[in-house]
Parts: C-alpha cells; structure tokens; sequence
C-alpha cells in the first residue's frame, strides 16, 4: 500500500468518525430533550392529580359529593400518585368503601336496572355511607393535610 493511499483511506476513516460522532451527539441531544418532556409531563400530570385529590376532598368535607362517589375517586388518586398510599391506615376507609360498593351499578348499567333493583342498590350505598362516613371524612382531612405536605408527605 503506497503512503497516499494510506493517506486517503485514514482521511476518509476520519471523515466516518467524525459523521458517526456528530450523528451520536445529535442522538443524544434528542434522548435528553425526550427525558426532560417526559419529566415534564409526569410532573404536571403529577401536580393536575394533587389538584384534583385536593379539590375532591374539599368538595366531601363541604358535603358537596356523595361518600362514595369522593370516596372512590379518591382512591383512584391516590393510587395513580403511588400505590402504596392505600396501605396507609388514615387512607384506607376510601378502600374500604370501594371494596363494599364496588359491586353496585354505575351509569348504563344502573339505567338498565328496575327501580326495585336500584332502590336495593340505592339502599345498600346509602348504609355503607352512613356507616363510613365520619372515617371517610377524617382519611379527606388526612388527604388535605397530605396535599399541604407534599412531597414530603410522600414517604
């Protein structure tokens, strides 16, 4: 091999090099800007369910929401923001009235039931509310004073 070939060949590897380098830098310039939208997305939508836990609340406390109703989207609030804040003790009333009123109808499927049927319905809901509802009540204030708190609530 003659030294201008080996001249050429070692300019045109460099020129791949170079092209292969810009190409990774550019890669990882959008790997950054998608991690930060991401970041950016988790926190708002983070921050929206804080909003909307808070607003719930409040609105049970001020007895503009039905038990269960508050109850279950609290739950489901508290659930998307992390899974384990069920198992706290001062949220778990919210499950509890899940567990004992998730069997009943809602929207369609209440509209398809005979007023006997949800009357029944309508009878068990309400037993389970007055039941829970001081507890449901205290685990809003808790969520209140959760949301006050956050993040360091969190843990």
């Amino acid at each position: 091999m003659t030294t201008t070939t080996a001249l050429v060949l070692t300019g045109i590897g460099l020129v791949i090099i170079t092209g292969l380098a810009a190409y990774a830098y550019t890669l990882r310039k959008e790997v950054l800007r998608r991690q930060a939208f991401r970041e950016d997305e988790e926190r708002r939508a983070r921050e929206n369910c804080l909003d909307n836990l808070e607003m719930v609340a409040s609105s049970l406390l001020q007895e503009q929401v039905e038990v269960t109703e508050a109850a279950w989207r609290c739950k489901v609030l508290l659930e998307i923001l992390d899974p384990r804040l069920m198992e706290r003790e001062s949220f778990r009333p919210f499950g509890e009235v899940h567990e004992r009123t998730r069997h009943l109808s809602t929207h369609q499927a209440r509209s398809e039931l005979t007023p006997k049927e949800r009357f029944k319905e309508d009878r068990e809901r309400l037993a389970v509310e007055e039941e829970l509802r001081e507890a449901v009540r205290s685990a809003a204030t808790a969520v209140l004073e959760f949301r006050r708190n956050w993040p360091a609530s969190l843990h």
